[in-house]
């Protein structure tokens, strides 16, 4: 698409007043560092893929020892978007117009490949639409630059675009799910675009490789609330030993990347980290909505150093994947050169390797690298000026380290069912992958009962079916665990496995918070979550049944968070939304959010009262969001209510409130 819609929404809310503006962890195994080389010897590299080719290995050894001694700049789409020309000939650049070089690192995406975005095109074929991809990449290579690939999917359900939410995707595209053949070809289509992506010399030029990003965020099917995040670290496995393993890709390292903020905790970042084993990069996200707030930056560089440390923990590469200036019209002449010495003045952030910012697509003006005659531009110059930023012609030796790939040991995961997944049915397929090598045996046992024998089958997988016995059934989870013997040693993994139906809720109800067996991992994975919080079923605040929910707000790192829930339903029988809802005291404020007919309805609530009280909020009293203008004057009427599809509950701070607290909500419903 030429001009996409914003990748993501924001809004400040204070506690009278609320002003928006566009805009269950798994385990994870400390990694060994690489091992150091005798003087003279190839540097030993520990990445994802073992059998990498000798440029891509180096390039990661360039990352790792660019640490410290600058930032390489990037731009999406550097070369075939732009204000400053019209015609994409490889060469034309609005980074160059601006400062008369290119930048360090050239995106690109994949939609391309379904001719959404240039050089693709919608009715090309296949083919050559795959050809304009490795074409991009060779032309970034010529350039100077390193290469980076993000993955837009479109939706294999429903077949529309990647802001599709609906049809649990992941879930169906996972190995036995009913789309997984159409996510099969879609990577068969990445592969032919990446191992064709050579230079002249017949080499093949090595790509960083960033699928499934944001997810931590609710825009993308792939993200919080629409699946669960042992889903998502399945699909990531399952994405890199497809493409390693089957495909025979040896031309990528692997970037995972989730969107700010997490207040510098890396719990919520490592929520769905697929492990050492799948990461070569670990990459963060976020965008300045706001334009100016010091919290932004003070967020963003206390996340970017907890990004740095897990990086240096595990012997991976940070990077700032994806940054940019939001609004529409620049509200700080200086924004490039104050986020710069922000980022400079840490001594971890300052070890990002890279930062890339989003393309000029044009749409609203928009620019992310500002073009001749921009406001931001003379800032842009000073940006870079600095001799910390690095764009193409500061670039040295960065495919010129002689290494060795360190061996990867065996290593054995569940694939499916994944963990906290819900079982209905009598009998489900359990698979394990072990990679590198062949297990002598594989079994997997519930509750640490009868281990039972799975066998390789045609798809690569230790598989066999799992006959759920009836009086488990009735249970509301069990453990499974399985266990591979490979080359004399057991390995082992597990997953909690929900089993038995959820009653229905009445039409018109969000949650009662009854359905998740006590089970807070559970909970939140049910929910989307933007920026700090952390929800926990509350069995002592609640209005009715067992529990109710305990939404814990962090504004550390940003001035605002949010969840929702995806509520697909025609509401247009009710005329208000209820709730039971406790304040926690402070003057920080609330909105509740109805998406409705693809337009966003709130209504402003406060937090003031401690008291537990039901809250009722008619849909007349409803108006479009004030950010976006484009709905300007809706009304929330029959015709929008009978088009429902999520429901938000917003958090913001209050001017000089408190940081942190906790609101309880329960019964959430349309009446």
């Amino acid at each position: 698409m030429s001009n996409p819609p914003m990748k993501r929404r924001a809004f400040i809310l204070t506690g009278a007043t609320v002003a928006m503006a566009a805009g269950a962890g798994i385990p994870v195994a400390a990694a060994a560092t690489s091992p150091t080389a005798p003087a003279g010897a190839p540097t030993p590299v520990r990445i994802v893929d073992d059998k990498a080719t000798p440029a891509t290995r180096a390039l990661f050894a360039y990352l790792k020892r660019q640490q410290g001694k600058g930032i390489l700049f990037g731009h999406q789409h550097d070369l075939t978007y732009g204000f400053t020309f019209t015609t994409a000939d490889g060469k034309a650049s609005d980074t160059r117009a601006a400062v008369g070089d290119y930048p360090a690192v050239f995106g690109w995406d994949t939609l391309i490949l379904d001719g959404d975005e240039r050089p693709g095109v919608q009715d090309g074929t296949e083919a050559e639409n795959i050809a304009a991809l490795s074409r991009c990449i060779r032309q970034g290579d010529a350039r100077g630059g390193i290469n980076t690939l993000t993955a837009h999917m479109p939706n294999f359900v429903t077949g529309k675009n990647f802001y599709d939410t609906t049809g649990r995707v992941v879930s169906q595209i996972l190995p036995g799910g009913a789309k997984h053949a159409h996510f099969n070809a879609f990577l068969d289509r990445i592969a032919k675009a990446v191992k064709g992506a050579r230079r002249p010399d017949g080499t093949a030029i090595p790509v960083i490789f960033r699928p499934f990003h944001e997810n931590n965020g609710g825009w993308f099917w792939w993200g919080a609330g629409h699946t669960t995040s042992g889903e998502y670290i399945e699909l990531f496995r399952y994405t890199v030993e497809y493409l390693r393993d089957t495909r025979g890709v040896h031309n990528l390292l692997y970037a995972y990347s989730p969107n700010s903020s997490f207040g510098g905790d890396p719990t919520g970042y490592l929520k769905t980290y697929p492990g050492d084993r799948f990461v070569d990069i670990l990459g963060y996200d976020s965008y300045d909505e706001n334009a100016g707030p010091t919290a932004w930056l003070d967020g963003l560089v206390k996340d970017l150093a907890m990004v740095v440390r897990l990086a240096n923990e595990r012997g991976k590469a940070p990077a700032f994947t994806e940054f940019g200036e939001s609004g529409t019209e620049v509200r700080n002449p200086q924004w490039f050169t104050q986020l710069s010495q922000a980022v400079e003045a840490d001594p971890l952030a300052r070890q990002v390797t890279f930062m890339l910012t989003w393309a000029n697509f044009g749409g609203a003006k928009r620019a992310y690298v500002p073009y001749p005659g921009h406001v931001l531009l003379p800032d842009f110059v000073k940006y870079h000026q600095d001799p910390y930023t690095l764009f193409a012609a500061d670039l040295r030796g960065v495919y010129s380290a002689r290494t060795t790939a360190v061996r990867n040991a065996p290593f054995m995961h569940l694939v499916t069912p994944t963990d906290r997944q819900r079982v209905t049915a009598s009998k489900t397929t359990v698979r394990v992958r072990v990679t590198p090598a062949r297990a002598s045996r594989v079994t997997y046992s519930v509750n640490g009962g009868r281990a039972r024998r799975l066998c390789l089958d045609a798809d690569g997988f230790y598989s066999g079916d799992w006959s759920i016995d009836a009086a488990l059934r009735n249970s509301r989870s069990v453990t499974l665990t399985v266990s591979a013997r490979v080359d004399g040693k057991t390995l082992t993994d597990s997953a909690v496995v929900l089993l038995g139906e959820v009653a229905p809720l009445p039409a018109g109800w969000v949650d009662d918070f009854e359905g998740y067996a006590g089970d807070d991992a559970a909970l939140s994975e049910a929910y989307t979550h933007l920026n700090s919080n952390t929800l926990t079923l509350s069995p002592d605040h609640k209005s009715s049944g067992s529990y109710g929910l305990a939404y814990a707000y962090d504004f550390t790192g940003a001035e605002f968070t949010g969840i929702g829930k995806s509520v697909v339903a025609d509401w247009s029988a009710f005329t208000s939304l209820a709730l039971w809802m406790q304040g926690d005291g402070s003057a920080n404020g609330g909105a509740l959010q109805i998406v409705a007919g693809g337009v966003d309805f709130w209504y402003q609530v406060q937090l003031s009262d401690m008291n537990g009280q039901e809250v009722r909020a008619p849909f007349s009293e409803f108006g479009p969001a004030p950010w976006d203008t484009a709905p300007a004057g809706a009304v929330l009427d029959a015709a929008h209510l009978a088009k429902v599809t999520a429901f938000n509950l917003y958090l913001g701070h209050g001017s000089g409130a408190a940081t942190k607290g906790v609101v309880y909500v329960d019964n959430i419903r349309a009446e």
